[in-house]
């Protein structure tokens, strides 16, 4: 008898995007009947890794083969061909098309006989379609549903499941995973991509943990625990224990003091029944995986999105459901995630950046001499490094454009500030700087809720962490309880030990 060959192998695949490796050698294989859970956290490389084995993004290094074959031309086209077919987190229909309509785009078979497989395979599943809908009207999990039928009419051998129940209900969570039963009882391999650490023991015959673009953990689910796996997302050096590098926190009283920002009970889209504390001169930080609702909760908290129910207190003053101009009066400011988007005005001076929502205050005529004062003493405290205050923003590094950022939001002499991702896309020095500032701005007094994906800038910089897992505050550790395996627990919704804020 032959040697058995993988339904995929990948070995050695590397990729960078810029001077980014976003995978650094990793090698997986996959068999039939397999389901192999990839877990990592965000940027650890899950979805790039998918991406290349689907022929979306060509690899820099490394080998593919599928069913013993070496692929060296790879893409999208030859992926299905190959039986090889990823069911995104984001469902990708034509909303104004039916159903069906989505269904039989790209087949060369008929459409009656599309039509009857997929009713086949509806019946099959248990679920109820009607084909005859338009997507536009079709909830995510409907669209999710689609997107499998998809994969299954392709017959695809090895199929890809991105976040699959991130917008799906328990019943349909059981629905699907029933499905993934069956998938394994015709020989199908599952690759699932998942941050919800019970998912992987319920249905997983494989883990394998991504950090960094590297395979840390793999093997078969019963050699694991999910502590183990906790461990294997871990940040290099810290897989042995919990006691790592502490820095130093800011202690209140805080039955004493009263809190600069009370958020109480509050629920929107994406998130419910959130409360927390800020207090006058500390850094709180919201840990948590991009899609639990931090930045959800942030821009209710400031204003940008409606608060269903529930109260916000800045300094005692309500302020559920002001508008940002409000909100900004009243002592608030927020650098968002995005600082291109939202934080800058690309094509206008370094000048005009810091002093745009100051400047407005001192008269109808532009004030260059109070302009130049501004910018220069917020140049000066936060070190910006610039050729002259008529500069371009969009000529400086990415460090710098977010000191600029912050210059503008301080130079509004806020009283709690909050930092969605302060330091994405910034780099190794820069970072430092924006650490050394949010030092000196907690030293000052000014209060800041921190919300970051990089689990290691969390726990070294916040002096009280808040742990969002699905839209629910699901940990409180006190500057006793921070380290790296414990952030880790609240961000993955394992962490037990803390006062848990949910209110069912």
């Amino acid at each position: 008898m032959g040697e058995v060959k993988n339904l995929v192998r990948l070995e050695n695949i590397q990729k960078s995007f810029n001077q980014n490796k976003v995978l650094q050698g990793v090698s997986i294989a996959i068999n039939k009947s397999e389901v192999i859970s990839i877990i990592g956290g965000n940027g650890a490389g899950k979805s790039t890794l998918m991406k290349i084995l689907t022929g979306v993004y060509s690899v820099d290094a490394g080998n593919i083969e599928i069913n013993g074959e070496k692929i060296n031309q790879f893409n999208p086209l030859l992926a299905h061909k190959k039986g090889v077919y990823l069911v995104p987190q984001e469902p990708l229909l034509f909303p104004n098309m039916t159903v069906e309509e989505n269904l039989t785009i790209g087949f060369n078979k008929t459409k009656t006989e599309v039509k009857e497989k997929t009713e086949e395979l509806i019946a099959e599943l248990g679920w109820e379609i009607d084909l005859n809908r338009l997507a536009t009207t079709l909830t995510i999990a409907e669209q999710q549903q689609i997107e499998i039928i998809k994969g299954l009419l392709r017959e695809a051998k090895v199929l890809i499941l991105d976040e699959p129940t991130s917008a799906l209900t328990f019943s349909e969570t059981e629905s699907l995973f029933k499905v993934i039963e069956k998938l394994k009882t015709d020989g199908v391999g599952v690759f699932y991509i998942t941050h919800r650490l019970d998912e992987v023991f319920q249905i997983s015959t494989h883990a394998v943990i991504l950090r960094d673009g590297k395979v840390t953990l793999k093997g078969e689910i019963n050699n694991f625990t999910k502590e183990k796996l906790i461990q294997g997302l871990l940040p290099e050096g810290n897989e042995t224990n919990g006691n790592q590098k502490s820095y130093e926190k800011k202690v209140l009283d805080y039955v004493e003091e009263k809190p600069i920002l009370e958020v109480q009970n509050i629920s929107g889209d994406g998130y419910r029944n959130i409360s927390f504390e800020v207090h006058k001169g500390e850094v709180v930080g919201i840990a948590g995986l991009v899609g639990a609702g931090r930045t959800e909760i942030a821009e209710s908290i400031y204003g940008i999105t409606p608060v269903k129910s529930g109260n916000i207190y800045l300094n005692g003053t309500d302020i559920t459901n002001l508008s940002i101009n409000e909100t900004v009066g009243n002592g608030l400011a927020y650098i968002p995630e995005d600082r291109f988007l939202h934080g800058i005005f690309s094509i206008s001076s370094i000048r005009n950046n810091i002093t745009a929502q100051v400047i407005k205050d001192h008269g109808f005529f532009i004030n260059k001499k109070l302009e130049e004062q501004i910018t220069e003493r917020f140049v000066e405290k936060l070190r910006i490094k610039l050729s002259s205050h008529d500069e371009e923003i969009k000529s400086l590094s990415g460090g710098n454009q977010q000191k600029v950022v912050i210059s503008k939001i301080l130079a509004t002499n806020p009283q709690l500030i909050i930092m969605d991702e302060p330091t994405r896309g910034i780099d190794a020095a820069a970072r430092s700087d924006i650490y050394t500032i949010i030092s000196e701005l907690k030293e000052q007094g000014f209060s800041i809720l921190l919300i970051s994906s990089d689990l290691e800038e969390i726990e070294r910089i916040s002096d009280r962490i808040y742990g969002i897992y699905r839209g629910i505050c699901n940990a409180s550790l006190d500057a006793t309880e921070i380290n790296a395996t414990n952030v880790m627990k609240a961000a993955f919704g394992s962490y037990e030990g803390s006062e848990v804020y949910v209110n069912n």
